[in-house]
């Protein structure tokens, strides 16, 4: 059908701007605006924000204006946000995208986005930048209230804290997948809140593991939430890498 068949002048057809013209975007264009929609799918939703952003605020307000429980030796503000920050790694990468990821495998969008071009080790990396996205604007809103209640980070240690965040994100965002991959929406949802509160309490996250009882603390040991939290402690407390916890 012409453009006069269809009803549109020339003026018409020019504004639409230029046709598609076959074959899909580069593979860099495709995961990027594959991460933008998974950002915003995440910033939109107000449960995940709760958790990722609010409940660590206000853990790390609690932290600071309290002497329980106990954080080990050396300035509690200094103690207290490199746990916060790993608590926002696990909310982010872990909690949000197994639930976001659930609900997209129940309602078929999971289906939908294979039939694309974007394939699906470019979902795979579009999840992991937009968890980034989310991550930075937590580790920011983080770091500007506790510098405000006086914390004061090693600057050598921002190295060593990037390379924690993108080694922790990549690991709970694979950890988040396979729980998504394994059961339903619903028992995803609450799998991962339990974890989330675990890891909170148990996982070496906000309390150190040399603070815990001797038995959580062999555990905690293992888990990968006391190891990004441990590193995050060296770098910021210490400005050095933990090679053992990465």
């Amino acid at each position: 059908m012409s453009a006069t068949e269809s009803g549109l002048g020339p003026a018409a057809v020019s504004g639409l701007g230029p046709l598609p013209t076959g074959g899909p975007a580069p593979t860099l264009t495709r995961v990027l605006a594959q991460a933008r929609f998974e950002l915003g799918t995440l910033l939109r939703n107000g449960e995940q924000l709760l958790v990722a952003l609010v409940l660590p605020l206000g853990a790390l307000v609690g932290l600071a204006l309290s002497t329980s429980p106990s954080l080990g030796a050396g300035r509690r503000i200094d103690l207290a946000v490199p746990g916060i920050l790993a608590l926002c790694v696990i909310s982010a990468a872990f909690t949000s995208q197994a639930i976001s990821t659930a609900f997209d495998r129940r309602y078929a969008v999971l289906r939908l986005l294979g039939t694309t071009p974007v394939g699906r080790d470019g979902l795979l990396w579009a999840k992991a930048l937009a968890t980034i996205g989310v991550e930075v604007v937590q580790w920011i809103a983080l770091g500007v209230v506790g510098l405000a209640l006086g914390w004061h980070p090693a600057l050598a240690g921002f190295g060593p804290a990037v390379l924690f965040l993108l080694a922790g994100t990549w690991a709970f965002v694979a950890l988040a997948l396979l729980l998504a991959g394994t059961l339903r929406a619903e028992g995803v949802l609450a799998v991962a809140n339990l974890l989330w509160i675990l890891l909170l309490g148990l996982g070496g996250v906000i309390v150190p593991r040399s603070e815990l009882p001797a038995g959580l603390a062999h555990v905690a040991a293992v888990l990968p939430s006391s190891a990004l939290a441990d590193g995050l402690r060296a770098a910021f407390v210490d400005g050095r890498v933990a090679g053992l916890p990465l």
